[in-house]
């Protein structure tokens, strides 16, 4: 009977250590960000602590960028209705509005990212956050390479950069599970 229950625990161990969790320490998430305060106070702030595996980072992660992006969108539907007489910044907003939003936007692209990172294609996950980093740029420079930018003095600006390092942590912890 020793044999056997001392087997089942061997058994135990063998299968938890064999288990695919990658755990990389924050910092060295972090050290690779373009902010390096703005990582470590976002990963952080994670319920339970910043500890934990990489694919339970990558999904607060994405959580967070998600409320990010919907608060965004808020924003520009208030800017939207806000800027009645002046058509750039109607058009602008309403350019920002599809950059943002679900169908082709950085709305959809989360979705996208939480359905992969469930189903384990870090692959996938990483490419959609290089969408979103392609939707923020589009809004705040425009479609048109010929076209100026619009000079947003606007909260829009702050609220994008926001998704954007978001973003970027997201790649960041991607590349490591892919490696």
């Amino acid at each position: 009977m020793v044999r056997f229950i001392s087997f089942i625990v061997l058994f135990l161990l063998c299968v938890a250590s064999s288990s695919p969790t990658k755990v990389v320490d924050v910092e060295t998430i972090c050290k690779k960000a373009k902010n390096y305060s703005f990582c470590i106070t976002l990963l952080k702030s994670k319920a339970g602590g910043a500890g934990g595996d990489l694919v339970s980072l990558a999904s607060y992660t994405i959580g967070v960028a998600r409320t990010d992006v919907s608060k965004t969108i808020n924003l520009i539907k208030t800017l939207i209705a806000k800027s009645g007489g002046n058509p750039k910044a109607l058009s602008h907003y309403k350019n920002c509005l599809d950059h943002f939003g679900m169908n082709e936007g950085a709305l959809g692209e989360i979705v996208e990212a939480q359905q992969l990172l469930k189903k384990g294609d870090y692959g996938g996950v990483n490419a959609h956050a290089s969408g979103i980093l392609t939707d923020v740029d589009g809004c705040l420079s425009g479609d048109s390479p010929t076209d100026p930018p619009f000079h947003d003095t606007s909260s829009l600006p702050k609220y994008a950069a926001i998704v954007e390092q978001v973003s970027q942590i997201i790649l960041i912890i991607t590349n490591f599970l892919l490696h």
